[in-house]
């Protein structure tokens, strides 16, 4: 069975200033996630999902997913703060989605079969794609295994600003034993720091193992969400702006014992658009790869 392909486009880049998930940076007039699927259909992924919002559906079929028409099957599934479970409510004056362990429950009845999550606005390089096929195709429910691709945090820091990682955890087999959110990423004099407890900055290690939020899960997945999902609502439902992130349902699975998660490392360099001016740089980055053959333009003919 081949593997899905799950794709965040919910979110709005704030920091960018706009929906940056529909911005051409190929030469051809190619997203970032064209080159996503690309590289997925390369690897022997079968089916793309896209989470977005509903409203901006109708650019999102006629500037994405038609291009994929005859290539790939495509779904696209919606994120939106009232998609809630029974007895739960959106607070007043809320409008913020939940985050991004909410906007994978949204593909649970989309999916059957085992998937990757990716996020819309990241470039993973094709190495990814395949270590990421290749663990997915073997991939079973009573296994009770995930897994991530763990970039080398020098492969992912942005030349215009600090980066938010996931700091990763692992064990001498290479499983991971957690992932921490560490916010302020990038160097300063010469070190890399990030923000500590109490606003201190503090060191980041050099040799760090990170997730770019690119996941590896079976369907089972789901059922484990939606449980840590209500919880998650029982106590902090009525806020305006809490998140329920991946990495938070990740660390509970594995707190419990419920699964192993592998981290599978990767040498390849992301890259993507965190902020305005790291634009003409991805542009750049993708007509260096064209010229030497890495990519087809268009992508997609």
């Amino acid at each position: 069975m081949k593997p899905t392909l799950f794709i965040l486009a919910a979110g709005m880049g704030s920091r960018y200033g706009g929906l940056k998930q529909l911005d051409t940076l190929g030469p051809s007039g190619e997203t970032i996630m064209d080159y996503s699927v690309y590289d997925a259909l390369q690897a022997g992924f079968g089916k793309i999902v896209f989470v977005i919002r509903k409203d901006f559906e109708d650019e999102f079929r006629a500037k994405v997913a038609s291009k994929y028409e005859g290539h790939v099957p495509v779904e696209i599934v919606f994120q939106s703060p009232d998609a809630l479970p029974e007895g739960f409510t959106v607070p007043e004056g809320r409008t913020k989605p939940w985050g991004t362990g909410h906007a994978v429950l949204m593909g649970k009845d989309a999916i059957r079969e085992p998937f990757a999550v990716i996020n819309a606005d990241d470039f993973y390089g094709r190495e990814s794609f395949r270590a990421l096929s290749d663990f997915l195709k073997d991939a079973r429910d009573e296994d009770h295994c995930y897994c991530m691709i763990g970039f080398h945090i020098a492969n992912t820091l942005s030349e215009n600003g600090t980066v938010s990682r996931g700091l990763c955890h692992v064990d001498s087999d290479g499983y991971l034993k957690d992932v921490r959110e560490c916010h302020g990423v990038g160097y300063e004099n010469g070190e890399l720091l990030y923000d500590g407890p109490e606003g201190k900055r503090v060191p980041f290690p050099s040799d760090g193992v990170v997730s770019m939020n690119m996941w590896g899960f079976t369907p089972s997945y789901f059922v484990r969400t939606e449980k840590d999902f209500a919880d998650f609502l029982s106590v902090s439902g009525r806020e305006l702006k809490s998140e329920f992130y991946i990495p938070t349902v990740v660390n509970n699975m594995l707190a419990s014992g419920e699964v192993k998660l592998k981290v599978i490392p990767c040498k390849s360099k992301w890259f993507g658009v965190t902020y305005a001016a790291d634009r003409q740089a991805t542009v750049d980055q993708f007509a260096r790869l064209v010229r030497e053959g890495v990519y087809p333009s268009p992508l997609f003919k």
